[in-house]
């Protein structure tokens, strides 16, 4: 039996790519998934503001949106009859949607990959999510359990490997598999490359660090890739690509070309330069995971992920700008922790492994889940000619094995879902098959 799950993306920000790394890792495990698509709906939100109504008007039209929007996502549940509905970070379930899923029996799980003391609106809403895993340990889990929220999980960042890997040609590429369809170009070489390079949003403490970084290694070919760094002329000649929002299809070009990435994390206090928090970022993943090289600063929960020798850290900008120095010119040691780190990556810290700890951590807490479905067998005495092209559909759909008689498997609701999600010309069989669907919904209780 697949385990059906919905993932519900946020509008846009940080955790829309995060989104759909886990629906690809769902994928991969051997769930059944389907992607509810907020990012559509995103467009008409943004121009209610255009209509320069009073701020009390704009935020009961929002409000409305939003539990129209809620109301697409419950459509979407009871046609697709998922197992678990997963919402990252942001996702647009306001709490009446969230009431109305547990009415209706249907788990629900958030995967708040946000700063807790940062975005604070958890407290409205987690106690409505039947499973809620966070990306930070104490204060946070106790915090949560005061609220009344029972199923917590730790639940750390991860890298989705298929997606963050080495590339030829790039600055550290002796440091794990290149093969010869993972090349950069010549021109990304020139455009992605640098000899220190960040990849993020402009907070305040990578401003104050980064203007000093600017002066001090006014030598090195330093380059900022990200948005949110207007307003910065000592940094403006570092600035890429004018400042647009980077794609993780680019990011991996930029991991690889960088002999240095700078992993600083963020912190809304500038002079917290090197804040010392808690969690640690995707980026630390997504780096290591691409076997490339990174300085990461150090962070309380590092050392439970990587061992020193799999990564380097600093505690200061001076130590970054000493550490900058020395691994410049120690090239072999940059390539050996960044393989190190990779082969840590591969092992522990993937997208499959963190959401088959979370759908393991369901079937703890959660009685009775997932729960069974009876699926009805295939008719015996099917043309051999047509079960022949049935069992190829499925495993084009990458399903099991089809239920021909009592043993059970693959399904009738289970084969229709996946084809729905497939995307291509249809072929007559497939046609027929949706054809089927929908007569038996319009004619057959």
């Amino acid at each position: 039996m697949m385990t059906r799950i919905l993932a519900v993306l946020p509008f846009y920000g940080g955790s829309l790519p995060v989104g759909r790394h886990c629906a690809r890792a769902l994928r991969d495990i051997g769930c059944l998934v389907e992607v509810f698509e907020a990012p559509e709906f995103y467009g008409a939100f943004q121009a209610l503001k255009g209509l320069k109504v009073n701020g009390g008007r704009l935020e009961f039209l929002e409000n409305s949106y939003l539990n129209l929007v809620g109301e697409a996502v419950l459509a979407q549940v009871e046609r697709f009859q998922p197992d678990l509905v997963l919402a990252l970070a942001q996702a647009p379930l306001s709490r009446k949607t969230l009431k109305r899923l547990k009415h209706d029996g249907v788990p629900t799980a958030m995967w708040f990959v946000e700063d807790y003391r940062l975005f604070a609106y958890w407290r409205a809403f987690a106690p409505f999510y039947d499973l809620f895993a966070v990306i930070q340990k104490e204060p946070f889990l106790g915090e949560l359990a005061a609220q009344g929220v029972e199923n917590a999980l730790y639940l750390p960042m991860a890298a989705l490997p298929e997606l963050y890997r080495p590339l030829r040609g790039g600055a550290n590429c002796q440091a794990g598999e290149c093969g010869p369809a993972d090349a950069l170009s010549p021109a990304e070489r020139r455009d992605f490359g640098a000899d220190l390079s960040f990849m993020g949003a402009g907070y305040p403490n990578r401003r104050l660090a980064f203007r000093e970084l600017g002066r001090e290694l006014a030598g090195r070919d330093f380059r900022i890739w990200g948005t949110e760094w207007e307003g910065e002329p000592l940094l403006e000649p570092h600035l890429r690509m004018k400042g647009v929002r980077i794609t993780p299809e680019q990011s991996v070009r930029i991991f690889n070309a960088a002999k240095i990435n700078l992993n600083l994390h963020s912190s809304v206090k500038a002079e917290e330069t090197v804040s010392r928090g808690d969690f640690v970022n995707p980026r630390t993943f997504e780096v290591a995971a691409c076997g490339a090289f990174q300085l990461v600063d150090e962070r309380l929960l590092l050392p439970e992920m990587f061992e020193p020798d799999e990564l380097a850290t600093f505690s200061s900008l001076d130590d970054l700008k000493a550490k900058v120095d020395y691994y410049l010119a120690h090239p072999a040691e940059r390539a050996a922790l960044a393989a190190r780190g990779r082969a840590r990556v591969l092992r522990e810290h993937t997208y499959q492994a963190r959401l088959r700890r979370l759908l393991d951590f369901a079937a703890e807490r959660l009685p009775g889940w997932p729960r069974s479905r009876q699926a009805a067998p295939w008719p015996a005495g099917l043309p051999e000619s047509l079960t022949s092209e049935l069992e190829a559909l499925a495993e084009k759909l990458q399903l099991p094995r089809l239920g021909w008689g009592p043993a059970g498997g693959t399904g009738f609701d289970t084969l229709i879902a996946a084809l729905r999600q497939h995307s291509g010309r249809l072929s007559g069989l497939e046609s027929a098959l949706l054809f089927l669907d929908e007569w038996k919904k319009q004619y057959i209780k």
